[in-house]
Order: structure tokens, then C-alpha cells, then sequence
């Protein structure tokens, strides 16, 4: 029985090992088709070429500096917000959480907002700065009312702490944009959510957060799945549930943050495939936030293709068409589950 037992699991983690490596096979030909498809379609050839023999031609010229940076940037937000999602929904056990919660994606729309009205910026490479202190002095304040409420960090306390501090920013962000028609023309495409125009100057400054948020996300993925079965169960096991909290909590700040302050805020990824994921691997975080970091990029490069594609010359912001393909395949997943 103990040999069943045993084959059984290496069964299950090969399984397992097997959906990441079909989903590194998706993202791969997600990131070529990114390369190839748009207003002006390349072949796959030429693509090739154009990263290995660069010519300077004009189709080379495209893919190397429009379609490249922009779909790298596609790929890592993408696994950026997924990841923050899957890790807010495990901390404050709640399946319709997502960034917002905590207040990041509003806050740096705020910041941006308010940058744009006072100082007149114009600047990507600005508006990224403005975003990430924006989303990060928002999250903090919640965390901090959270903490001090009855409870302590709660998921209630954390989710009324965000909703009542994205309803009264949101707010002001909508008396600037009716007071300043200029704000309004300059950011409203940004606010939209949006990869396109991207260089990889502006990734790599934003690079180091997402890449620490998501190191510290996966290495806390033992401890995340304990939480998720319920706090008096995780402090019972010996963990420091406040700590696990905070360590997520930043986490999802420099994941979310980073992700908005280089393309807008971007809404369903960080709800939708987490449970899709779950749906997938069963509730062990060890194996959800690896999926989720896979499945996200490739569900945001796919949108963005979407995006190119539907009004061809033209190009609509991505995070117009994510609520089109999100919204649809999220209520497919309650629906399935809810049969289960």
C-alpha cells in the first residue's frame, strides 16, 4: 500500500511537471504569434531572422523594437498581476479577491492622475514612478487600517480597508479628469491599461520589483497554502500568520505596483487565473503560483493580440479587451465548479 501510496504522488508531480511544460510550450508560441501578428503581418521566418540577423529592415525594425519590448511586457505583467492574485485571494481567503483589493491599482491611477494635473507630465518613464509610489502608499494605508481594526488583518477588515479607499479615490480621479480636460486627454489612455509603446528601458527599470515580488511569492507558497485553510489552522501548525500576511502583502505591492506603473491597471488576470489554475492543480500554492505566473502571461499576450487584430490598422488598449475575454471564461469556471 505504501508503494501504491508512493507511485501515486510521483504520478501526480510528473502530471504536474507535464502541465508546466505544455504551458511553456503555450506561452512560446503565444510570444511568437505576439511577433508576428498586427497591423502589418510577418512571417515567422522573418521574425526568426530578425532576432538571430538583425538587418535593419523595415519588418526586422518592427519586430525588434515595437512588437518585442511590447510582448515582453504582455508576458511579465501578465504573470505579475496572476501571481498577485493568486496570493491575495490565499491570504485573505477570499476566491474574489484580486490587486484591487488592497487598493494598488487605484492608488497608482491616482498618483498618475495627480502627477499629470500639477506637474503637466507626459512621460511613460514618469508615469511608472508616480504608479508604483502611488500603489504602494495606498496598499500600506489599507494594511495599516486593516491592522488597526477590530481583528486585526482580517479578509473582512483588508477588503472593507480597499473598497472604501478605491471608492473615495476613485472619486477624486473623476473631479480631476471633469476639472482638467488636459489631464484627461494625456492619461486616459494609460488609465485604460495598455503595453503598447513600451520600451525595454521602461521594463527594466521596473524589472528588479517584479522580479523580488516574484521570488518572495513563490517562497512563500508552503505557507500560503497552510493560510488558506484558515488562520486558526496556521497558527495551530506553529506559523506566524502576521508575518506570512506582511511578506504577501509585499508581494503583492511589488508585483501589482510594478505591473501598473508600467501598463495601466489591467483588470480579470488576477482574478481569473488563479481560479483557473485551481481548477487545474487543487488547492497546493506550491504548484498554483507557477501556473498562475504561465497562464497569465499567456492569457495577457493573447488579449493583446486580441487587441491589434479586432479594429486592424487600428489598436485598442488591452485592458479593453481582457473584461471581453476574462469575464466570459471566469463565469465558465464558477459555472463548472458550482456542477462540481
Amino acid at each position: 500500500m505504501v508503494r501504491t501510496i508512493g507511485l501515486s504522488r510521483w504520478r501526480s508531480s510528473a502530471t504536474l511537471f507535464l502541465g508546466l511544460g505544455v504551458g511553456m510550450v503555450l506561452l512560446l508560441a503565444c510570444l511568437l504569434f505576439s511577433l508576428s501578428l498586427g497591423a502589418a503581418d510577418i512571417e515567422f521566418g522573418t521574425v526568426y531572422r530578425a532576432l538571430t540577423d538583425f538587418d535593419n529592415s523595415t519588418n526586422h525594425l518592427i519586430v525588434r523594437s515595437v512588437r518585442l519590448p511590447r510582448t515582453l511586457v504582455a508576458l511579465i505583467v501578465g504573470a505579475a498581476l496572476a501571481v498577485a492574485g493568486a496570493v491575495m485571494q490565499g491570504l485573505t481567503q477570499n476566491p474574489l479577491a484580486d490587486p484591487g483589493i488592497l487598493g494598488v491599482e487605484i492608488g497608482a491611477a491616482f498618483a498618475v492622475v495627480v502627477a499629470t494635473f500639477i506637474f503637466n507630465i507626459n512621460s511613460l518613464g514618469v508615469y511608472a514612478w508616480f504608479a508604483f509610489l502611488g500603489a504602494t502608499v495606498v496598499a500600506v494605508l489599507v494594511y495599516v487600517i486593516a491592522t488597526l481594526s477590530p481583528g486585526g488583518v482580517t479578509p473582512l477588515n483588508l477588503t472593507i480597508a480597499g473598497v472604501v479607499f478605491s471608492s473615495l479615490i476613485s472619486t477624486f480621479i473623476s473631479g480631476i479628469m471633469i476639472v482638467s480636460q488636459s489631464t484627461l486627454e494625456e492619461t486616459r489612455f494609460w488609465l485604460a491599461g495598455s503595453v503598447a509603446g513600451r520600451d525595454l528601458d521602461l521594463l527594466l527599470q521596473v524589472l528588479p520589483y517584479l522580479t523580488s515580488g516574484l521570488v518572495l511569492a513563490l517562497a512563500l507558497g508552503r505557507q500560503i497554502t497552510t493560510l488558506s485553510l484558515g488562520e486558526d489552522v496556521a497558527k495551530g501548525l506553529g506559523q506566524n500568520t502576521t508575518l506570512v500576511k506582511g511578506l504577501g502583502t509585499v508581494s503583492v505591492v511589488l508585483l501589482a505596483g510594478g505591473s501598473v506603473a508600467i501598463a495601466g491597471p489591467i483588470g480579470f488576470v488576477g482574478l481569473v487565473i488563479p481560479h483557473m489554475v485551481r481548477f487545474l492543480v487543487g488547492v497546493d500554492y506550491r504548484w498554483i503560483l507557477p501556473y498562475s505566473a504561465i497562464f497569465g502571461a499567456v492569457l495577457l499576450t493573447i488579449s493583446d493580440i486580441a487587441a491589434r487584430l479586432v479594429l486592424r490598422p487600428q489598436e485598442l488598449p488591452v485592458g479593453l479587451i481582457m473584461p471581453i475575454i476574462g469575464a466570459p471564461l471566469f463565469l465558465h469556471l464558477v459555472r463548472s465548479r458550482s456542477k462540481s
